[in-house]
């Protein structure tokens, strides 16, 4: 089995393809997206992942992030002025008395990916495809292929970040002689990509792209105007973690809302601070550094001898783009609407796993011959609507995703078949439903994979594996695809008018769901660990607990949200001692 992996410079992940489909293994926390972060401790093993990035505000001079940035770089070339070293030399990284590579450090999260698929799978995963960056020259490449190898893994392929992510939108599959822009903003670099993609053969006409110009800069930006307006000067490198983490946050929530609160206790000694940001605020700030990507798209477009009429699509990638301001300047710069149609933050992973299925020879060319008309998917915990097909996808088509159980004891699952755009499961027509058994276990430990599949014919065919004891069912739903066309625009209109009540009620749900796990956990913590705090300490986090119940009742979303980040700051000490007694 070939696992694929996007190496990233703000998270990786990592997954295979299983039971005839691509799959993104999560962690014990269920997350599929893994920090890229490594704490060092002066004895005991690395420490990588939300640990790492939880023990980066109390131990920075320990901690790394962000070094995808200096992998396979020489001191003296730009972004390595400030580390020193001798002028043409590979870049190394003090810790402890020693120096360690950028190769070494990314082994340890490549390591911890690793260690994440064979806990999930049950069984040894030693082969790899690894992305990069399409405008990586062959010493980071290199440099990537060795931390791979220093990881545990046969390195098969080191793939193009774009050529990825095009084969997870499934842009294989266009016409001949098809041309495609892929712009990817990611954590630490950008990218733009011009490919051409002609019977299944990707091949890059452009590429330009900054090492330097990434949503950790955006972050910076940010982070900057909290400052400015709780009217505070420079802080030292603990707060400006905690600052800069809280900056990142209001991003990715301003790319969904309006308006959000930033709240960091105890920021300045006793002092906390809470600062009311708008999106058009946070947009004032960041469009000068978005800015910086239009030449670089103009320069690709102008290499690959192409105007952007010319283009059939423009994809984005990473994180970032998931700002509204990012995408009008996409659109404005090609002159046409970007596809969203993936998850930018999976697509390049996702598309890691097909090319290892791929060279595994289990995936191979589908014939065009029909579209799905609405989503299809299953309810999850909570009543919400996991869609595993979207709509509009070409069948013959396969997909899947691995599920768990969210309650210790739980002996089975309920597969309920959806069809529709609602966010809500009751919202949307049920096809079917059946139940898949599986030993009883503690939370999170069944992993059932769940796969649909449509024919030629548009028969749906729906099976539900329990990994552990292969038990499976089949069950086949032959009115998938044959809705009538007026029942189709009345499913559409409907989520376009709900549209916003939706996603509220996803979000709320979503959030409720979040309270409900942490509160007793805290509650636990603080009865294991309580006597180990301040008493502040200890009347804070109460005081935000108190909060998450308050708003759980009131039913306001943004109320829950940002009570259930006021309750993550306040209780990052409390985590910091349950990580350190673990270790210890």
């Amino acid at each position: 089995m070939i696992a694929g992996i996007d190496l990233g410079t703000t998270n990786s992940l990592i997954g295979v393809y299983e039971s005839g489909f691509p799959t993104l293994l999560a962690d014990a926390e269920g997350k599929r997206l893994i920090p890229s972060v490594v704490y060092f401790p002066e004895k005991g093993i690395p420490v990588v992942g939300r640990e790492g990035l939880r023990m980066q505000a109390f131990h920075p001079e320990c901690t790394f992030s962000s070094v995808k940035r200096l992998i396979g770089r020489r001191f003296g070339e730009e972004g390595t002025q400030n580390l020193g070293g001798t002028v043409g030399s590979p870049v190394t990284l003090p810790i402890h008395g020693q120096n360690l590579t950028p190769e070494e450090v990314s082994s340890e999260i490549l390591k911890k990916l690793k260690s994440i698929a064979e806990e999930r799978l049950g069984a040894a995963v030693d082969r790899a495809v690894i992305t990069v960056p399409a405008y990586f020259n062959d010493a980071q490449r290199a440099a990537t292929r060795k931390a791979g190898e220093l990881a545990g893994f046969t390195v098969e392929r080191i793939l193009s970040e774009p050529t990825a992510a095009a084969l997870s939108y499934g842009l294989d599959r266009l016409q001949e002689n098809a041309k495609v822009a892929v712009y990817d903003l990611g954590g630490g670099t950008f990218d733009l990509s011009i490919l051409r993609l002609d019977n299944g053969v990707f091949e890059v006409l452009s590429t330009h792209g900054d090492t330097r110009l990434g949503g950790d800069d955006l972050d910076e930006a940010i982070a900057g105007l909290i400052l400015r307006e709780a009217g505070m000067g420079s802080l030292n490198i603990e707060r400006s973690i905690r600052l800069k983490q809280a900056a990142r946050a209001a991003k990715e929530t301003l790319s969904t809302q309006e308006t959000t609160v930033v709240l960091l206790p105890f920021l300045e000694g006793e002092k906390s601070v809470e600062i009311p940001l708008t999106r058009e605020q946070v947009e004032k700030v960041c469009a000068p550094i978005v800015a910086r990507t239009r030449a670089l798209c103009l320069r690709a477009l102008e290499d690959a001898g192409l105007k952007s009429e010319q283009l059939d699509q423009v994809i984005l990638v990473g994180g970032s783009t998931r700002m509204p301001l990012v995408q009008k300047l996409v659109a404005e710069v090609f002159d046409k609407e970007p596809n969203l149609s993936q998850h930018p933050d999976e697509a390049v992973a996702l598309g890691a796993v097909l090319q290892g299925a791929i060279l595994e020879g289990n995936l191979r060319n589908v014939a065009l011959l029909d579209v799905t008309p609405l989503s299809l998917g299953i309810e999850t915990f909570g009543g919400l609507m996991n869609v595993i097909i979207p709509r509009n996808t070409t069948i013959p088509a396969k997909a899947g995703e691995m599920f768990t159980n969210a309650v210790a004891g739980q002996s089975g699952m309920k597969i309920k078949v959806l069809q529709g755009e609602r966010e809500l499961a009751m919202d949307n027509w049920m096809l079917g439903s059946f139940e898949i058994p599986f030993p009883p276990s503690q939370k999170g430990a069944a992993r059932v994979g769940v796969q649909f599949s449509i024919d030629a014919d548009g028969i749906l065919h729906v099976l539900a594996r329990d990994t552990a004891t292969g038990i499976e069912k089949i069950v086949e739903i032959k009115s998938a695809v044959e809705v009538s066309d007026e029942a189709v625009e009345a499913m559409l209109a409907g989520s376009l008018e709900h549209a916003f009540e939706d996603m509220d009620a996803r979000i709320f749900t979503e959030a409720r769901l979040k309270a409900e796990e942490m509160l007793p956990a805290v509650e636990s913590a603080l009865e294991q660990l309580g006597s180990e705090l301040s008493e502040p300490e200890v009347l804070e986090i109460k005081k935000q607990s108190s909060e998450v119940i308050s708003a759980l009742a009131s039913k306001e979303t943004n109320r829950l949200k940002q009570a259930l980040t006021a309750l993550d700051h306040s209780t990052q000490t409390l985590a910091t001692k349950l990580i350190e007694r673990a270790m210890g």
